[in-house]
């Protein structure tokens, strides 16, 4: 076997189309079985520009001259099968040229099949990223930062005990009768609405609201990171939540009036439950707020006696007496105003 046939051999198996041209009038003077088995072998298409019709043989003609070498690629039909083929130009002498064509076809799929994973991939870290963002906001909304990073990295949340802290409870008069009255639509529409005013009230002040339960709103301040003023921006909070509603009463058709209680101590605070956890708060400045606004009268604040030694200064405060608290004996209670 002569080494010419040796190399068409060898070129055949490894699925390499060859054909050799004259640089000048782009006629074929060679090409071997693979080559004519993918381009039909028409002994009539005997011009690269017969054979190839969308080649640009301009810019072929400029690469050789330039750099000596081309490459291009093309896409045919065979056999209901679309195939790619990348096409090599070298000019190997003054008057010839080398044509080698390698089937790409394969390459090609699977870069699209890469193209078609890494984008898919992609939608799909962007979904991931947008649940998990979801999920975070869901779990800010019902803990403190702080308290949700321990939660992301262990999983659990240790209690903790928090002393001093101011509490603020506020429960709105009449709730029950509004909801059996009204379209519930509604009533949660305005009630949502109310809440959010309300957060962002006391997000000026540095509270966290803990939980929000029917008609009942639960925000403290000192938590989860100690505020010496803990007191004031209690008070303060639980003005403007009366402000708020003042105002917002003037141009909706229906008033929402609240009682608001106030009193300082400590609480523990943890996230209980497992399958659906939620942040909360226990302990007896919990309770003493619950019980204090009990003795508000309709858009008043009421606040023990030592919260008002704490704001007697810079707040307007008026004693309404010595009142039994379920759970904490008497004790003197203080209604709190708005001097504005």
């Amino acid at each position: 076997m002569t080494i010419e046939a040796i190399n068409e051999q060898l070129l055949r198996a490894i699925g390499v189309g060859v054909a050799l041209l004259d640089r000048q009038t782009l006629q074929f003077g060679f090409r071997n079985d693979t080559f004519d088995e993918w381009f039909g072998g028409d002994a009539q298409q005997t011009q690269l520009q017969q054979l190839f019709p969308d080649l640009d043989v301009n810019a072929m003609q400029a690469d050789l001259t330039n750099a000596g070498r081309f490459t291009s690629e093309i896409r045919f039909k065979k056999k209901r099968r679309t195939l790619v083929v990348a096409l090599d130009f070298t000019a190997a002498e003054e008057d010839l040229l080398v044509l080698v064509c390698q089937n790409i076809t394969r390459i090609k799929e699977l870069e699209s099949m890469i193209d078609s994973y890494s984008m898919m991939v992609e939608r799909n870290t962007r979904e991931i990223k947008r649940e998990k963002e979801q999920v975070e906001k869901l779990l800010l909304n019902i803990m403190p930062r702080s308290v949700y990073e321990e939660f992301k990295t262990f999983g659990v949340v240790t209690p903790q005990m928090y002393d001093p802290v101011s509490v603020l409870m506020l429960d709105f008069v009449g709730f029950t009768d509004m909801v059996a009255s009204q379209d519930p639509s509604v009533t949660v529409t305005e009630l949502n609405d109310i809440y959010s005013a309300f957060d962002r009230i006391g997000e000026q002040f540095g509270c966290e609201r803990i939980k929000t339960i029917g008609d009942a709103y639960i925000t403290v301040a000192g938590l989860p990171d100690p505020t010496p003023d803990h007191a004031k921006a209690i008070a303060n909070t639980a003005i403007r939540f009366v402000r708020y509603l003042t105002r917002r009463n003037l141009s909706h058709p229906h008033e929402w009036q609240c009682r608001i209680g106030l009193s300082t101590g400590s609480v523990v605070g943890s996230v209980v439950g497992i399958q659906k956890y939620v942040y909360d708060i226990f302990g007896p400045a919990v309770n003493l707020a619950s019980r204090l606004q009990e003795f508000a009268d309709p858009m008043q604040i009421t606040v023990q006696d030592d919260v008002a030694n704490v704001l007697k200064d810079t707040f307007d405060l008026k004693s309404i007496g010595e009142k039994a608290i379920r759970g904490f004996g008497n004790q003197t209670i203080w209604q709190l105003s708005d001097s504005n």
